[in-house]
């Protein structure tokens, strides 16, 4: 039909089938003959024969108005996608971000697995902490970010759940000398929580945990996560793990214990999200690939 389409409106505007065959470069009966086609199919008339002109009729006049626009549309449609394919791939760069507590196994995984199927993109990778993850998210600087949940999740992002995993605790071997295997935040109000992060989230850090979390503990700030460690031996404090990240324990050397908060679980919930006005083809495919990892 869009070839139709084009045919009657080189009619119209030449007020010739002569001139628009020309322009369309069909013979003239082949023009009528598509101009016919055009008609059986909208089952409405559109051109009256008047002995040698025409006129179109109300429909007529409606169609050729509203045609013009489609034709326009398609037009800019097809100068875009061709711009799209010719354009070198090399300039295009998808620009991912992860957080740095998580771990990078399964996203490192699914990167390798994109740049395989996509050699042509370039991927950058960032690491950082969430509140500097989700501004590069927002402010455009990344175009995905994997994180966990802190808030609620907002209506301007694709938010893509990813995984779950249950919050846990490393104490030192003779912090608690009896054998539990669960500890509640009551029972570590006394006994320092330490945070292995750096001064500037600090205290967006001790938000998250006292009003998420519910820890009420004093906090210190441990620079890395072996310091961490040694501090938790030595009976110093607590980290704060969960149970996919807790295998990076010596656990010759402290005990993991499963935390909860006045008897409530405290699950950790991740995603990958990226802006709703910023989706595309290969931010959707990276994310699909991602999921796939923790599937």
């Amino acid at each position: 039909m869009f070839r139709q389409i084009e045919c009657f409106i080189a009619v119209v505007k030449n007020h010739s089938y002569t001139q628009a065959a020309i322009d369309c470069h069909l013979s003239q009966s082949s023009l009528s003959q598509r101009i016919k086609e055009l008609q059986s199919s909208l089952g409405v008339t559109l051109i009256q024969r008047k002995g040698r002109s025409f006129e179109l009729t109300a429909a007529g006049v409606y169609f050729y108005q509203h045609a013009q626009v489609i034709l326009d549309q398609v037009d800019q449609l097809v100068t875009k996608t061709q711009a799209i394919a010719t354009q070198a791939a090399e300039t295009y760069t998808l620009k991912l971000g992860y957080l740095r507590k998580f771990g990078s196994q399964e996203f490192l995984q699914a990167v390798a697995e994109f740049s395989r199927e996509f050699p042509q993109v370039k991927v950058q990778i960032h690491s950082d902490s969430y509140a500097e993850l989700f501004s590069q998210v927002r402010d455009g600087h990344l175009d995905l970010n994997f994180s966990d949940q802190r808030y609620e999740l907002s209506s301007a992002f694709e938010n893509e759940f990813l995984t779950a995993a249950d919050y846990m605790v490393v104490v030192g071997p003779q912090a608690f000398t009896n054998n539990q295997a669960v500890i509640d935040t009551t029972e570590l109000a006394d006994l320092p929580c330490i945070l292995i992060t750096g001064a500037d989230e600090y205290a967006s850090e001790q938000t998250y945990y006292r009003e998420v979390l519910g820890i009420q503990s004093p906090f210190q700030i441990a620079s890395s996560f072996g310091e961490a460690q040694m501090l938790a031996t030595t009976g110093q404090g607590y980290i704060v793990v969960n149970s996919r990240t807790a295998h990076q324990i010596n656990l010759t050397a402290n005990r993991v214990l499963k935390l909860m908060d006045h008897g409530r679980d405290l699950t950790q919930h991740y995603y990958a999200y990226w802006k709703k006005d910023n989706s595309g083809y290969y931010i959707e495919t990276f994310a699909e690939i991602l999921k796939a990892q923790f599937d």
